[in-house]
């Protein structure tokens, strides 16, 4: 899909949750959910674009004399970013002819929904894994969400994934020694563009580990819904590699809210495409305000100028790039609320206004006669979700739990492997064996599209656009006809996609 969308207006990223880093709120609640810039307070880390893509040669010298040091440089799109200087000194790095401009860096956060909850279940110690048939997991009978989707169809037809069919994992890292994630992560690619302090604290806590090791549950939530060994709960695929990027923190107590600098963000994304990988999942969400950033100490467009860059990159190198819509209910057309009965927030744009991305609202059931089912209405437009024509590629299951708009009160999470190297409080279980979590989110729905997309990448190979077609031409049409807002060309079925073929993703 050639979905190129320039973005003309300037903000910060924004999503409706809290984090450990100082920030100053700038815009009303919507709908009972804060939409917040997310401007650090002091910030001292910007985001450099350089005219003609060429990194000046004296940069980093530049950066250190002034007590800074650079974070990454990238000729490929021209961009680099910065920590450790001054406002002042961004100013008199953005007045040299060699720089287009310099923006601060923002933080997205790990873009929960205020109501989501949390349950942690251990599985028999008896159980084996069954990559083959992950339909016999200990935890399959309550995932309506690989049901909903038809994978158990495309399982027994062998469309398992491929090992060499690779996908980043752009979050808080990977639980890889969990059960049914072991022997699936190329820990050799894989990255922290993390600080060297965030990468201490994982060896610090658990020596000897990796430092994509996951100190939260998101990013093994994530990882463990693309790909599983299926010894607790099924993933979309069994055989698929995945590559921890890791870009942001797990947070502090006692919220254990993580944040995701944009600087790493973006970096991560540009690491994916240069080492090739098919694709990349970002449950990150978020909404740009246009209301706070620098541009050769103004305001202006060079923030979304530097996203189109990067995204366009990736996808010139053949990585397809998955997003989430974000958890705020918001018309990402309109700029407002479902709830909101007097539109005032004006919001500037998404990842899913990034070019060439497939943005993915979330599904889930409205009620659930118990744990295992059954359950009704699974393709209901979950009461979190984002939306809008446009901006919405495909739809796929994140859950509908807690009291939704109509009264109804459901309990239908997305379950998936909970971290042994999880530090959070609520969790600490997570560390002693293998377990699942359910959580809900269109972080939780994002991951089952990158996993049919890495069915399809098996296939088709390196082609972000046959598999964004793949995806879309596959779908279970809901909603309006054609392309609506809430479901965008459809809720994904892993069984369409692959039943006319006898290669998607079979080993």
């Amino acid at each position: 899909m050639s979905r190129i969308r320039s973005v003309a207006l300037l903000g910060a990223l924004a999503v409706a949750a809290c984090s450990e880093i100082p920030v100053t709120p700038t815009a009303e609640l919507v709908g009972g959910l804060g939409v917040a810039n997310l401007v650090a307070e002091g910030s001292d880390s910007y985001l450099v674009r350089f005219r003609r893509n060429a990194i000046p040669e004296d940069f980093a010298e530049s950066v250190a004399a002034m007590g800074g040091e650079v974070i990454f440089a990238h000729a490929g799109v021209g961009l680099g970013a910065v920590s450790g200087i001054s406002a002042a000194q961004a100013a008199t790095l953005a007045g040299r002819a060699d720089i287009a401009s310099v923006d601060v860096d923002s933080y997205a956060l790990l873009d929960e929904p205020s109501a989501v909850s949390l349950e942690s279940q251990a599985a028999p110690a008896d159980v084996v894994q069954s990559p083959s048939n992950p339909a016999t997991a200990f935890f399959f009978p309550r995932q309506w969400n690989m049901r909903a989707i038809g994978a158990p169809a495309a399982w027994s037809t062998g469309k398992l994934g491929k090992a060499a069919t690779r996908v980043g994992i752009l979050d808080t890292g990977i639980g890889y020694n969990h059960a049914d994630l072991s022997g699936l992560v190329d820990l050799g690619a894989s990255r922290s563009f993390l600080s060297a302090a965030q990468n201490k604290m994982v060896t610090d806590t658990f020596p000897g580990a990796n430092v994509i090791a996951d100190l939260h549950f998101h990013g093994t939530h994530v990882a463990a819904t693309v790909s599983s060994n299926a010894l607790a709960a099924a993933g979309v695929t069994s055989k698929v590699t995945l590559v921890g990027i890791k870009v942001c923190t797990p947070g502090v107590a006692p919220a254990f809210n993580g944040s995701c600098p944009t600087s790493a963000v973006l970096a991560g994304v540009l690491y994916a495409a240069d080492i090739g990988l098919d694709v990349i999942n970002m449950s990150l969400g978020g909404l740009f305000h246009p209301s706070q950033a620098s541009s050769r100490g103004g305001f202006g467009p060079s923030f979304f100028a530097i996203m189109n860059a990067v995204f366009k990159y990736a996808h010139d190198k053949g990585t397809t790039v998955v997003v989430a819509a974000g958890n705020n209910a918001v018309d990402l057309q309109h700029g407002i609320a479902k709830t909101d009965s007097t539109p005032h927030i004006a919001i500037a744009a998404s990842y899913c206004d990034a070019p060439y991305v497939i943005c993915v609202s979330a599904t889930g059931p409205t009620a659930n006669a118990g744990t295992n089912g059954p359950w009704t209405n699974v393709d209901a437009l979950a009461f979190y979700s984002n939306y809008g024509k446009h901006h919405i590629t495909v739809a796929a299951p994140g859950g509908n739990s807690g009291v939704l708009s109509n009264g109804t009160v459901s309990s239908t999470f997305v379950s998936a492997a909970c971290s042994r190297f999880t530090i959070i409080t609520s969790l600490l279980i997570c560390r002693t064996g293998t377990f699942v979590v359910g959580s809900q989110g269109t972080s939780m729905a994002t991951p089952h599209v990158t996993g049919l997309a890495a069915l399809i990448a098996g296939e088709v190979g390196h082609n972000p656009d046959a598999i964004a077609a793949r995806l879309m031409n596959s779908a279970d049409d809901l909603g309006a006809r054609g392309n609506d807002a809430a479901y965008g060309f459809g809720r994904i079925s892993v069984s369409r996609a692959c039943a006319a073929t006898t290669s998607c993703g079979a080993p």
